[in-house]
């Protein structure tokens, strides 16, 4: 789909508004800025796949050209992954080689920064939509601490009251930090 056209754009937006709206996705991210969202359509009969790379450390947005940093990437995936084989996202880490392919609707979330790349597809067809996000954390530790944080706030909240004093204490903390590491 031309990533310029009218209808990638009016989904793109529609992607971006639900992510906003999830209270997971915005602890994870702590988006400032995201990258329209692209789409693409891999098949067996096309071969299609994405080799190993690492993305681009900056994107700009041919519309606005507007610069984004790229501290994480996001693929949202559309098809079933029983309708295709082949067509797994591969992510490598410190851990090891992780191979990704979820129901369609379901989002994946990972450095920009790591080494990627979607694999062949063999029978039918992988739709995905993916995209880049510009954090206000830019460091992928304090981000993940700071998500790890507010994680555990919630479970105390939800046991103890959003009134308790060590709930409200921590929150302060939560704050405090995304106020100190955060880029705006």
């Amino acid at each position: 789909m031309p990533p310029d056209g009218e209808v990638a754009r009016k989904l793109g937006n529609r992607i971006i508004s639900a992510l906003t709206t999830n209270p997971r996705f915005l602890a994870a991210a702590i988006p400032q800025q995201i990258f329209p969202p692209l789409f693409n359509r891999y098949t067996a009969a096309d071969r299609h796949h994405f080799g190993i790379h690492v993305d681009n450390a900056v994107r700009g947005d041919r519309l606005t050209g507007l610069p984004i940093r790229t501290d994480l990437s996001a693929t949202l995936f559309l098809s079933e992954p029983e309708d295709y084989d082949g067509g797994e996202l591969v992510i490598e880490d410190l851990y090891g080689s992780h191979e990704v392919k979820l129901p369609a609707g379901d989002l994946v979330l990972y450095p920009a920064s790591s080494l990627h790349m979607v694999t062949p597809v063999t029978r039918g067809q992988r739709v995905a939509s993916f995209f880049w996000l510009q954090s206000m954390i830019r460091d992928a530790h304090a981000r993940s601490m700071i998500f790890d944080l507010d994680t555990a706030i919630q479970t105390l909240a939800e046991r103890l009251g959003r009134d308790d004093p060590e709930t409200v204490k921590l929150t302060g903390i939560y704050h405090n930090l995304i106020r100190y590491w955060a880029e705006v």
